[in-house]
């Protein structure tokens, strides 16, 4: 058994994170001792072991508390698809390492290497990334040509074209997260949220659907890899976007 103080030091996390995730259900103590102090069996361990591992691949706590209460939760199949990610997430950073390892070496002067290059390894990791997360997803709804088109186009995308790409996905995030504050899916602000992402789309698609747009405001509700996305910055915001982006392209009637 442990205490709230052995379990937070061996886990790596506070005494605090520990009372809060009591408090919202997320890891109750095994058991209130006579001090009054929470007591954490192996059980507990083994819950706050895969809370964390969630926390790592940004799941929010009301998303990773919903997966572990549901009945048919699997703890095996959980961490299996833990490694999965992991090594995925493992892959990433191995190209952006050579990245940054070839940009030294050219700082140095020991190698030459090109804009080009330097952008290069971005781009393509960009689209490595989707395809492992959402690739099979994407195709199955929009076909092998759209998705081939797109990432195609991505890799296709001169240096100042990509820093835009880049700047423009954060001023989605920023405006969408400035308007979900106002708790209002048809103001301006989160309107104008929706134009900056269409924009920020059209870097990669060939051309523009409403019907198409909707759909993907649907993805961010349906697939939780999506919603976990968005509702890292603002738990409900991934929800709040889909509505916006129905009235944006006419879809919510």
């Amino acid at each position: 058994m442990y205490t709230i103080l052995k379990l937070a030091k061996m886990a790596g996390v506070s005494t605090r994170t520990l009372r809060y995730y009591d408090e919202i259900e997320l890891l109750k103590p095994a058991r209130i001792n006579t001090s009054g102090y929470r007591v954490y069996g192996q059980e507990e361990v083994d819950r706050l072991q895969q809370i964390l591992f969630f926390r790592e691949l940004d799941f929010n706590l009301d998303k990773i508390k919903e997966m572990l209460d549901a009945p048919d939760f699997d703890a095996a199949k959980a961490l299996a698809g833990h490694r999965e990610m992991l090594l995925e997430r493992r892959k990433q950073l191995d190209i952006l390492i050579n990245n940054v390892e070839k940009t030294i070496k050219s700082l140095e002067g020991r190698i030459k290497m090109s804009n080009h290059e330097k952008f290069e390894g971005l781009k393509k990791e960009l689209v490595e990334e989707n395809e492992r997360r959402y690739g099979k997803e994407i195709r199955e709804k929009y076909g092998e040509e759209a998705v081939d088109s797109s990432n195609k186009k991505l890799l296709n995308l001169t240096k100042e074209q990509y820093e835009q790409f880049e700047r423009l996905g954060s001023e989605v995030l920023d405006t969408l997260e400035a308007a979900f504050e106002t708790g209002d899916p048809a103001g301006d602000l989160a309107q104008k949220a929706c134009e900056l992402h269409k924009q920020w789309l059209m870097f990669v698609w060939k051309d523009y659907s409403k019907q198409r747009h909707a759909g993907l405001a649907q993805m961010y509700v349906d697939d939780e890899r999506f919603t976990a996305f968005y509702d890292t910055r603002k738990p409900g915001m991934a929800k709040f976007f889909r509505d916006a982006l129905m009235i944006y392209t006419g879809m919510d009637a």
